[in-house]
């Protein structure tokens, strides 16, 4: 698990066997995105801007669903 550098990302994880990024963005909700190679998750991470390579190469290409919303009650 690796923290990101971004104001948007507060966290990455990937498991290699399923090809699944996850992703805990800073409002609380983590996503996981599903069929990712391990190439593009190693390149996530060595991004100089997180949010800058979420948006240009996972947002909208990647099949996703919610795994976690933080409660703010």
């Amino acid at each position: 698990m690796a923290a990101a550098g971004s104001s948007a990302i507060l966290r990455i994880w990937y498991e290699p066997n399923d090809e699944a990024l996850f992703i805990t963005f800073v409002g609380g909700k983590t996503y996981a995105y599903e069929g990712v190679p391990g190439q593009l998750y190693r390149s996530f991470l060595a991004a100089e801007s997180h949010g800058g390579f979420f948006n240009a190469h996972i947002r909208d290409r990647y099949p996703h669903r919610l795994v976690k919303s933080r409660r703010t009650s």
